[in-house]
């Protein structure tokens, strides 16, 4: 196993140490690995520490070189790490390392993109067999240190199996603290995680629609024009995209606790067997604390600054540069003019005063209730920035607690006494007519 470090910042890897965002970490890392480092503790950091390293440029340009981590910190929504290189291995030119990124798992357009990656394979040993470090070259001196992968890591409050249970839990155990509460139901604890569907990756750790969320937008309003046509904002037809299941950068949540208990339990309940249900998996309801001061509206400013990301090309996002800390230049950007421009085709008197820090942030949206479904859900939304990941155990402005859930398939009919069942979650004919038919289907008798 080993670290892949790439960046676009020219001479990068001269100084002592860089700074990487939360959400470049563990882009192009197959799933199954990346669970046992979403989140960064000690184990995990020590783990890191004791494998290798390689450090490139985009492109390969100027070749690659061999290194170890020295030290690893989160610091707010980015990560430092120190380094240092290996002693006996010179650069490696660019025109060998491609030779072999096959075998090292780099794939076609990852070296386009700053990340940071964990590959599962052996790097010296690719290396050596490759002629590209001495065959009697070793890893490194052995620091003493276990290594053995880390667990998956994933905090639970608390567990619940009845409806009742979960009441009192949600009614005495979650302080709110004058912040606003909300609530995410997953059916599988260990599965799902908090990003919205824009951002989700195929199991090598790819993602599957972030390149092309710009022709996502326009090629459902294409194919649907009339159904947009009340929109006038950009968050509007984001919202309205969510609901037709379209994957955007919004992450549905709820202010009613009993719709997310609905939803960690609604599926992966197991199979019916001698009256009873075998194979469950464990759901969870997240619950989120935002403080009132960081919950905007449909209309606010900055959630158009973000939603209008979505209209721009993925080079025009990539071109957008946050290192300059002078606002005027920073607005001056063609890309950032260009999302100036989205913006003012919605709010004609905006100011193209753009804050930096805005496009990377997580904002809790309230938006319109214009369908049914969203009325019917209590729906809110978390709308996601440019790079941006929330941590699973949360963020200095929003707080996560989590409940996991068992015995779903009980806690399901408790719900339907309480008109909290797929007619009244979902409220189109078609769930009407499902839930009527599964109610009043004939179940045969126990013998």
């Amino acid at each position: 196993m080993y670290n892949l470090f790439v960046t676009a910042q020219d001479g990068a890897w001269e100084s002592l140490g860089y700074e990487y965002d939360r959400s470049r970490f563990l882009e192009y890392t197959n799933e199954s690995l990346a669970e046992k480092f979403k989140t960064l503790g000690a184990e995990q950091i020590e783990y890191l520490k004791n494998i290798p390293c390689i450090f490139a440029y985009e492109g390969f340009r100027g070749g690659v070189k061999i290194g170890r981590l020295m030290d690893i910190r989160e610091r707010g929504k980015t990560i430092v790490i120190e380094y240092e290189f290996h002693p006996r291995i010179q650069a490696i030119p660019h025109e060998q390392i491609e030779q072999i990124s096959t075998l090292l798992d780099i794939r076609k357009w990852e070296m386009s993109r700053t990340h940071w990656a964990i590959k599962d394979e052996n790097l010296f040993d690719r290396l050596r067999s490759s002629g590209l470090a001495h065959r009697n070259t070793q890893d490194w001196p052995q620091r003493a240190l276990s290594r053995r992968q880390p667990s998956e890591t994933k905090s639970q409050t608390s567990r619940v199996s009845t409806v009742a249970g979960f009441i009192k839990k949600v009614l005495t155990e979650i302080e709110s603290n004058g912040a606003e509460v909300f609530y995410r139901g997953h059916s599988d604890r260990r599965k799902y995680k908090l990003e919205p569907s824009l951002f989700r990756k195929d199991d090598r750790g790819n993602y599957i629609y972030l390149h092309n969320e710009h022709i996502l937008y326009r090629e459902l309003i294409v194919s649907n024009a009339d159904d947009f046509d009340a929109d006038h904002h950009t968050l509007d037809r984001l919202v309205r995209m969510q609901h037709y299941s379209l994957p955007t950068r919004l992450l549905d949540i709820t202010s009613n606790p009993l719709i997310a208990l609905y939803f960690a339990c609604k599926s992966k309940y197991g199979e019916l067997k001698n009256g009873t249900y075998e194979g469950e998996i464990e759901g969870e309801v997240i619950v989120f604390s935002v403080s009132a001061k960081d919950i905007k509206y449909f209309d606010s400013d900055k959630a158009s600054c973000i939603a209008n990301l979505a209209r721009l090309p993925k080079t025009e996002k990539d071109a957008i540069d946050f290192s300059i800390s002078d606002g005027a230049t920073f607005n001056e950007q063609l890309s950032i003019k260009r999302l100036t421009h989205f913006i003012r085709a919605e709010k004609p008197f905006f100011e193209p005063e753009i804050v930096p820090s805005h496009l990377k942030d997580i904002v809790c949206i309230k938006s319109k209730k214009n369908n049914a479904r969203i009325h019917s859900q209590s729906g809110a939304f978390l709308l996601f920035g440019l790079d941006t990941a929330l941590n699973e155990s949360g963020s200095e402005n929003i707080k996560i607690t989590r409940i996991s859930v068992s015995n779903k398939a009980e806690i399901l009919v408790e719900l339907d006494r309480l008109n909290i069942n797929e007619s009244t979650v979902f409220p189109y004919i078609e769930s009407s007519a499902k839930y009527v038919a599964n109610k009043y289907g004939f179940i045969a008798p126990k013998v």
